[in-house]
């Protein structure tokens, strides 16, 4: 019989973290969560990381587990987050997982392993002088459905993406076979109440001095560079804080491609018919 867990997914300003916490404490559960950037020490605000007040005495898991100068990747993910199942399961409690990251939650739950394709260094080389733009061409050329799916801001994920679909023809299918009985709980709103929850969550987050989190973040050695491959919030923070973009270009650039986010979320997980 396969352990059973939960996974509460969806696009960003939907209320997951608290949905999570709630059904954590109705079914003796502990949350391991699946965000690409709240793994990051550091990254609070930008990120919307729940609160220690937050978590109401939940136990969370793959939180402030890495520095956020160095890449988190999804193979590093995959690896604390079956022991983090592992842990909770001997508990006797109730794994849940909970986030938008799709590739690090499919990555986990279907106990997906990675094509092995080693690092092309020479290609690296060549595709780092790309602009933004030439790597995001590059990739729909030669894999359209995963550049459906992809954070087209992170040239980071992007490159990578090439390197495999350049090794193998395409980013492959991998059949879902999942170790684990799954029950999915998707939370979403109809566009115009979403694109009103994303705006107020941002200008909210704003007002919480996430502009100071990021100079702090800058002053303790995390580069604007490094900054701008984190995405979203930061991306954008850092071109405002370089004085590329003004402040209230940021909010009106920030806004379009949180909502731009929201819509790639909802197609990766369209795919379980949610």
């Amino acid at each position: 019989m396969k352990p059973k867990i939960l996974v509460v997914c969806g696009p960003t300003a939907t209320g997951k973290s608290d949905k999570a916490v709630e059904i954590a404490l109705e079914r003796n559960g502990e949350i391991i969560s699946a965000d690409s950037r709240q793994v990051y020490k550091g990254l609070d605000i930008g990120s919307g990381k729940i609160t220690q007040e937050e978590m109401k005495g939940v136990k969370h898991h793959l939180i402030d587990v890495a520095n956020p100068k160095n890449v988190f990747s999804v193979e590093e993910f995959v690896q604390q987050g079956k022991h983090a199942i592992e842990e909770i399961l001997q508990k006797g409690k109730l794994p849940i997982i909970c986030g938008g990251t799709g590739y690090y939650i499919d990555a986990l739950v279907y106990n997906i392993h990675f094509p092995e394709v080693t690092p092309d260094e020479t290609l690296r080389k060549d595709l780092e002088s790309y602009s933004l733009e030439d790597l995001q061409n590059r990739l729909q050329e030669l894999d359209p459905e995963r550049y459906e799916t992809i954070d087209t801001k992170n040239p980071v994920r992007l490159i990578r993406a090439i390197e495999i679909a350049t090794e193998l023809g395409k980013v492959p299918f991998i059949e879902r076979n999942s170790p684990y009985e799954i029950e999915w709980i998707y939370l979403d709103f109809p566009d115009e109440v979403l694109k009103e929850r994303i705006y107020k969550r941002l200008i909210s987050r704003l007002e919480n001095e996430m502009l100071d989190e990021a100079k702090i973040l800058n002053i303790n050695g995390l580069s604007f560079e490094r900054m701008k491959q984190l995405g979203l919030e930061y991306r954008y923070e850092a071109m405002h804080l370089l004085g590329e973009i003004s402040y209230e270009e940021m909010i009106q650039q920030l806004n379009t491609k949180i909502w731009q986010f929201a819509k790639r979320q909802r197609t990766w997980f369209r795919k379980y018919g949610k």
